[in-house]
């Protein structure tokens, strides 16, 4: 397998002696919006709140870049940095840019083997990958929200040649139960997973997380590790959940979620995260 990663982080030496208070980590679908996209205007009220108290927000998503940028939008983030696609990109927020952001660390890896292992292994299954640079292609005109931009439909065999920053494997056959068994019997080596709340897999480049990139990213800063904040809701947030000092699973949240986290709040039908930000300001 080979990873790539770019070593330097671009505008953190202009930032590390900002006083900081906190860095917060957010997830988006089931923490900030709720699974139908919509983001109650409690939580969005909060958020804005946290970012003017100056904390060190920082949106931490499974969805691909053109589909972080409306969230952050949304909370009024304009200077800082995000995670998307699992931890395998980072960007950095800034208004003087020309699309008010820029990608500043990227990881690929080659996907052909969880491809090939997958295949026959997983009932009526559709893949998409974001390549490293950040197209999307699919089997079987998958698209999806998470991906921010249309897919372009391409054949199996023409996503193993590519270099991969994110490969989104979906079902619409198998049961979540049967799905979780499938990827058991290949045994995946080499990237990490996380199966969401329906028959979805998400993978990325080995040791590739949300919390991989936020490591990075409060290093660089120099915030210290006591100060960290983490809301999320899926398994894909466990490692997050886990880093941080202050590790809080939503309502809704699977049990092996919520067991990875210091607190629970309410749902995010509940506006649960708007409660954890609010204990902030």
């Amino acid at each position: 397998m080979t990873i790539t990663v770019n070593s330097a982080i671009p505008g953190i030496d202009d930032r590390v002696n900002e006083t900081t208070k906190y860095l917060v980590a957010l997830d988006v679908d089931g923490t900030l919006v709720d699974h139908d996209g919509i983001m109650s205007d409690a939580v969005r009220v909060a958020a804005r709140a946290v970012v003017d108290a100056g904390h060190e927000v920082i949106i931490a998503t499974g969805r691909s870049l053109g589909a972080l940028v409306p969230i952050v939008e949304a909370i009024g983030l304009r200077q800082g940095y995000g995670v998307c696609s699992n931890g395998g990109v980072t960007i950095r927020l800034d208004p003087s840019l020309a699309n008010g952001w820029e990608i500043i660390d990227r990881v690929t890896f080659d996907p052909a083997p969880a491809l090939t292992a997958l295949q026959e292994r997983v009932p009526g299954a559709r893949f998409a990958l974001e390549d490293a640079e950040g197209n999307f292609l699919s089997t079987s005109r998958f698209q999806d929200d998470s991906f921010g931009i249309e897919a372009r439909g391409v054949d199996f065999h023409h996503l193993l040649s590519a270099k991969a920053v994110r490969v989104v494997v979906n079902s619409t056959e198998a049961s979540t139960q049967e799905f979780a068994a499938a990827i058991a019997e290949v045994g995946l080596s080499g990237v990490t997973y996380a199966i969401g709340w329906s028959a979805w897999l998400d993978i990325a480049a080995a040791g590739v997380t949300k919390a991989s990139a936020l490591e990075s990213l409060r290093v660089a800063l120099g915030i210290d590790l006591s100060l960290t904040v983490a809301v999320g809701d899926g398994s894909n947030d466990i490692e997050m959940l886990r880093w941080a000092n202050r590790g809080v699973a939503m309502g809704q949240a699977e049990d092996h979620v919520k067991a990875a986290a210091d607190e629970v709040t309410a749902s995010v039908y509940d506006d649960g995260v708007a409660t954890v930000l609010r204990s902030l300001v």
